[in-house]
């Protein structure tokens, strides 16, 4: 290519803006930056509700589970000074919720059985409940 032709390539001209029919050519705006895009809110809505039901969730599993290891510790007979065995059993006083003496059976290990197992089958279905509670008003599908 000669030195003109290239001069000319990068030349531009004040018609080039014009269409052939005489209008101006549409001019598209730049791409958004990600500071100035819009915000999906019905996503955020949707995050913010799954991460609420989930913690929900998440959270009658835990104390459910608290109350399975404490009935698993007094019927295995577990050593009520190991470190581990007083922790599960304080966090299962803590979460039983009015569950630890709702049966008097005369077996000591009956009775942690039945009221701390109903404790943890409570705890499991009322995160249930309350999850999908928070999904419904939230908008999810339940």
């Amino acid at each position: 290519m000669s030195h003109a032709t290239l001069l000319h390539m990068g030349a531009h001209h004040i018609d080039d803006d014009l269409r052939e029919d005489g209008g101006e050519k549409s001019v598209t705006a730049p791409e958004a930056s990600p500071s100035t895009r819009a915000v999906d809110w019905r996503a955020v809505r949707g995050t913010v509700v799954r991460v609420l039901s989930g913690g929900v969730r998440w959270v009658g599993l835990a104390a459910a589970s608290v109350l399975v290891l404490h009935v698993l510790f007094v019927v295995g007979e577990g050593n009520p000074d190991n470190g581990i065995v007083s922790f599960v059993a304080d966090a299962a006083d803590a979460v039983s919720l009015g569950f630890e003496d709702l049966f008097l059976p005369d077996d000591p290990k009956l009775r942690v059985l039945v009221n701390f197992g109903l404790g943890a089958l409570f705890w499991l279905v009322v995160s249930s409940l309350a999850a999908k509670i928070v999904r419904r008003i939230g908008g999810e599908d339940a």
